[in-house]
């Protein structure tokens, strides 16, 4: 079985993990309403992908 022969230290482990950290999303201006929506999604406020109407919003 495999044993480590010395301690890692804090420095070593650390660069290790640098790959590990979350990424922001990243967000873009819709184009029919201008409320931030996630890239490539429909818009959640008013239902619009790349200009046309793709769900139809309840109206209040």
């Amino acid at each position: 079985m495999a044993v480590p022969k010395h301690k890692t230290s804090k420095s070593k482990r650390d660069k290790r993990r640098t790959h590990q950290k979350l990424e922001a999303i990243n967000l873009s201006k819709c184009s029919q309403c201008g409320e931030a929506k996630p890239a490539h999604r429909v818009c959640p406020e008013c239902g619009y992908y790349d200009g046309r109407e793709v769900i139809k919003q309840k109206e209040a």
